[in-house]
């Protein structure tokens, strides 16, 4: 993502990279260390986007957005309302109501997080992306303060609907965030 940024120019087309992450903790720029509770095997990586400590692991969509905004004529925070936007109308194709929460970026049902948002903006382009929790294995967040919010509430797909297919929700929501990215 780092080396894709640095190397667009003006003509470079967007790209969004969708991807599953072996168990791995991640922790933002103004992440605090305190956010891990109780540190396992599973390694933390400190990386140079926004936001606090996350878990990625398998059954979760990581969606990175390589997205210059600036030729799209956007700032972050339309760029975070379309992600938003695009998560939130996903689970409502599985009849589950999600909303978002202003000062704290992501999608969240009944009051449980749902789908983490981080990103960072070089040149006027971004990278990193959303992370959204399908059918995975949810123990690890009992390990931190999700997003750096303690006793925060984590949910994920598999848990608010029957019918659920990964690899079908993964293209759903890459059709969704292209559509919103591109209103």
């Amino acid at each position: 993502m780092q080396d894709f940024t640095a190397q667009r120019d003006d003509h470079t087309a967007d790209e969004i990279w969708l991807l599953q992450h072996p168990p791995v903790y991640t922790l933002g720029q103004a992440g605090k260390p305190e956010h891990l509770l109780n540190p396992t095997q599973i390694p933390v990586i400190n990386i140079d986007r926004g936001g606090q400590i996350t878990y990625h692991g398998p059954g979760q969509i990581v969606a990175y957005l390589l997205i210059d905004i600036k030729r799209r004529g956007y700032g972050v925070r339309d760029l975070v309302a379309r992600m938003e936007l695009a998560i939130i109308d996903l689970l409502a194709s599985y009849n589950i109501t999600a909303q978002r929460r202003d000062n704290a970026p992501g999608v969240y049902v009944n009051q449980a997080k749902i789908a983490a948002l981080g990103l960072r903006i070089k040149h006027g382009c971004s990278y990193h992306g959303l992370a959204l929790n399908v059918d995975m294995d949810m123990r690890p967040f009992a390990n931190i303060n999700p997003c750096g919010y303690q006793g925060m509430a984590v949910t994920q797909l598999r848990d608010l609907s029957a019918n659920i297919d990964i690899n079908a929700i993964n293209a759903q929501l890459r059709d969704l965030l292209i559509h919103h990215l591109s209103t």
